[in-house]
């Protein structure tokens, strides 16, 4: 694949807290070209949200290229000098040759400075499956039972993944729940179309399993680990429903 996407997502500060798909960064492998353009999302998170333009990308129709990866994104990676770099990979379940795309792609690039993240464009094989990997969302908010049994979460072990249609801040949201029935988070709010159409469609071809937990003590070394408790791998199919095609993903035009 010469080339692989990234969608920048934005959250409203205000009460809503709602996500929008504001961005989309695309990335050549050879040769080596990076292009950002603000999706029709970012369109609605100005009608709904006020949202404000990135002073990096100051025009909502202009396509911006460049040969290196733009400080919006770079700035999200973790610098290949750190010491800890390493570890902090590992605790992605990355190797020491990840590349920046793929460190963005797993860690969302999340920063307490500011209100973004990015996640990578779900890719629909030619049979119509799929698989994704996401830190869990929401587990602080868990009960203490809840709290408990994350706590004794191991590689490998299958989770249950099901359809919440009365969650309070979101309306339909996907939980995440252990085989012994704790509920001990969320998926990420922009996966939620995406994923609850592969469970509608094909609801006996989708799972899910942890693959990694990052102990209280392993984020120490790197702050940001903090928020990356679990890693969650999730495989399923679409039997017609295409990723990531909806108005908000779709780029803005050039003349606005």
């Amino acid at each position: 694949m010469n080339e692989r996407t990234l969608f920048l997502a934005w959250q409203d500060g205000a009460d809503t807290r709602l996500w929008f798909p504001v961005g989309r960064l695309d990335a050549a492998v050879e040769p080596v070209r990076y292009r950002f353009r603000y999706t029709l999302g970012a369109r609605r998170a100005q009608r709904e949200a006020g949202f404000p333009l990135l002073l990096e990308f100051p025009e909502i129709g202009r396509e911006y290229t460049a040969p290196d990866l733009f400080p919006l994104f770079r700035n999200r990676v973790i610098n290949p000098r750190r010491p800890e770099r390493d570890h902090y990979l590992r605790g992605m379940g990355l190797g020491p040759d990840a590349d920046p795309i793929e460190i963005l792609s797993t860690s969302g690039g999340r920063r307490v400075t500011d209100a973004y993240e990015v996640f990578p464009k779900l890719v629909k094989g030619r049979d119509g499956s799929f698989s994704c990997r996401f830190f869990l969302h929401g587990w602080r908010h868990v009960n203490a039972a809840a709290q408990d049994r994350l706590a004794a979460l191991e590689p490998d072990e299958p989770l249950y993944v099901t359809i919440e249609l009365t969650n309070p801040r979101d309306g339909v949201a996907v939980q995440i729940q252990t085989e012994d029935y704790h509920m001990i988070g969320w998926a990420p709010r922009y996966l939620v179309r995406d994923l609850a159409a592969a469970m509608a469609e094909a609801p006996s071809r989708y799972s899910a399993c942890v693959v990694r937990i990052n102990r209280p003590e392993a984020s120490l070394p790197y702050p940001v680990l903090s928020t990356q408790r679990v890693l969650i791998e999730m495989r399923g199919m679409w039997e017609r429903h295409e990723p990531m095609t909806g108005e908000d993903y779709k780029p803005v035009s050039p003349d606005g």
